[in-house]
């Protein structure tokens, strides 16, 4: 199978130093062994991550010269894959995504940080489409699966969808799985409450886009590798309700 290009993560951040993880501080921020020295980096993805960041977990960091803190954490290494951990690169690699028609369609215009009710949605495609992004980074037995840690914030966004829906717009959510995975479910165990909401999301009409993506080491670039499906038992629950 051929990869095909769609974000390049060393133009964007400039250039990508190796590292080691060694500690977390706290949400924000990690320890990291750069060239024999300890560095501190700024970590902008505040889920639990403890399947990733373990001691001497190879990383992937960026320079931060305008900031209190040495780097930016970009990836880190999980047996053979490297996963992406900067979620403010997220909704660029997303409008990429969509500018170059893989929701199924080129759109006339594409507007980011869309105000909606007491929140703000990632994209308003055309006038007419509200699209939330997720980037997921946890697979268990071969399953991609989000959130990793309790979200209210994911379960307003979909909650916003659903009433956008229900006013007569187009409303989608889109997951960037960063894992190798077969397929997608929400993490009822971690967070029910945004499992069962985004159920019925699902049930109610907002649309799920998914895609797993690599990361070309060489290049620095994001390629990706094939669209990411709901797995069937989710399939199978939401065909039953249609019934």
């Amino acid at each position: 199978m051929k990869f095909k290009g769609l974000f390049n993560l060393k133009e964007y951040f400039g250039r990508l130093v190796p590292a080691q993880f060694i500690d977390r501080v706290n949400r924000f921020v990690v320890l990291a062994r750069v060239e024999g020295e300890i560095r501190r980096a700024h970590l902008s993805d505040t889920g639990r991550l403890k399947e990733l960041l373990t001691p001497s977990s190879p990383l992937l960091l960026a320079p931060n010269p305008h900031g209190k803190l040495d780097y930016k954490v970009v990836a880190v290494k999980k047996g053979s894959e490297w996963v992406l951990i900067n979620t403010q690169v997220h909704s660029r690699v997303a409008q990429s995504l969509i500018e170059k028609g893989y929701l199924g369609f080129r759109p006339e215009s594409v507007l980011r940080e869309v105000k909606v009710g007491g929140s703000r949605i990632d994209f308003l495609i055309d006038g007419n489409f509200y699209l939330e992004v997720k980037g997921c980074n946890l697979a268990v037995n071969g399953t991609c699966l989000f959130p990793d840690a309790p979200t209210e914030r994911g379960r307003k966004h979909l909650e916003e969808l659903l009433e956008l829906n229900k006013r007569g717009y187009r409303a989608g959510v889109l997951f960037l799985a960063f894992r190798d995975c077969s397929c997608f479910l929400p993490n009822f165990k971690t967070d029910p409450e945004f499992g069962r909401t985004f159920r019925r999301a699902l049930s109610e009409g907002v649309e799920f886009f998914g895609f797993r993506l690599s990361l070309n080491l060489e290049r620095g670039e994001l390629l990706i590798k094939s669209p990411l499906e709901l797995c069937e038992s989710l399939k199978n629950f939401n065909e039953r309700l249609a019934t």
